[in-house]
């Protein structure tokens, strides 16, 4: 039938998402969409990356797009880190480096803080306003830490920072869900896996009790929004357990799972991308944030067998 024959050749969404990576990607993303889906080469993945690897053995030049201008910034070393994570490569003198590096930025107890003081008047993103005495943050310590802990890599700054996740998942009471994803990544990496089990499983709870995340998407209008969140930003189960074997994961059922799973895929945009994020981004980097989101949706789709 002329009918079956179009909807055979109609475009599959990881088609439609590789021609929009083409048209629209920075070259990292590029590369990382070849190196996960097209059996690219990792060594293209990690040359792109170097271009973001400052003097000082951090990562800058708007690696994390929502953070602009070249300084070096935790929230890129973040990115620089789960990127490594992906090919087998975090660990080595780099990451020494980039460990002594983050080390020099650290707060007083230890951890990276997540706004910092203004210098030499370069650009900052709305949502990073500059703070002249800026406090430590789950946000940007528990990604770096967990991906680090997940690849057995031992610096003196670790124990220190470690420490700081700790005493935030395990003491805190009232949560943004941003720092949710904070404590996720932290408590996905961290050596001792009884202690992560028993703080994930606490913290599902407050997640669920403070309505932090949505469970029924098609009720999405009707959930509260968090401070500091733009209006319609709201996170969805997926956002915390990207993969299926993430500590989050336990937080929900089934059929709350199927249903976010089902949502996101059905984010895709005409155009073959998904979405950026909402809410106040630095000029030019909502561009560059729908290929990291299209990547990161794909990856999660593939990781619950969504994608065919």
């Amino acid at each position: 039938m002329p009918g079956d024959e179009a909807a055979s050749a109609a475009p599959t969404p990881l088609a439609r998402a590789e021609r929009f990576i083409w048209l629209t990607a920075r070259v990292l993303e590029q590369h990382r969409f070849a190196y996960h889906f097209l059996g690219g080469d990792p060594d293209a993945v990690d040359r792109a990356l170097e271009a973001y690897l400052g003097a000082d053995g951090g990562y800058g030049h708007a690696l994390d797009p929502d953070l602009r201008g070249p300084l070096s910034r935790p929230p890129h070393a973040a990115y620089a880190l789960r990127v490594l994570d992906t090919l087998g490569r975090c660990g080595g003198r780099r990451v020494d480096r980039l460990c002594t590096h983050l080390a020099s930025l650290s707060t007083p107890d230890g951890a990276l803080p997540a706004v910092f003081p203004a210098e030499d008047d370069l650009p900052t993103a709305p949502d990073h306003p500059p703070h002249d005495d800026p406090p430590g943050a789950l946000l940007t310590t528990g990604p770096v830490v967990g991906a680090l802990h997940r690849n057995r890599v031992w610096h003196a700054w670790l124990f220190r920072a470690t420490e700081f996740c700790w005493d935030r998942v395990e003491t805190l009471r009232h949560w943004h869900p941003y720092e949710v994803q904070g404590a996720v990544a932290f408590l996905d990496g961290v050596p001792d896996r009884g202690r992560a089990a028993a703080a994930a499983d606490r913290l599902g709870r407050l997640v669920r009790e403070g309505h932090l995340v949505v469970l029924d998407p098609a009720r999405r209008d009707a959930h509260p929004t968090a401070p500091g969140y733009a209006p319609g930003e709201r996170l969805f189960p997926y956002d915390f357990a990207r993969r299926p074997e993430s500590p989050a994961r336990g937080w929900f059922t089934d059929a709350e799972m199927s249903r976010s799973l089902d949502f996101l895929a059905a984010r895709q945009q005409p155009d073959g991308g998904w979405p950026a994020p909402t809410g106040a981004r630095g000029a030019g980097s909502s561009p560059e944030r729908r290929p990291i989101a299209t990547l990161e949706a794909l990856l999660t789709l593939r990781a619950y067998g969504r994608l065919p």
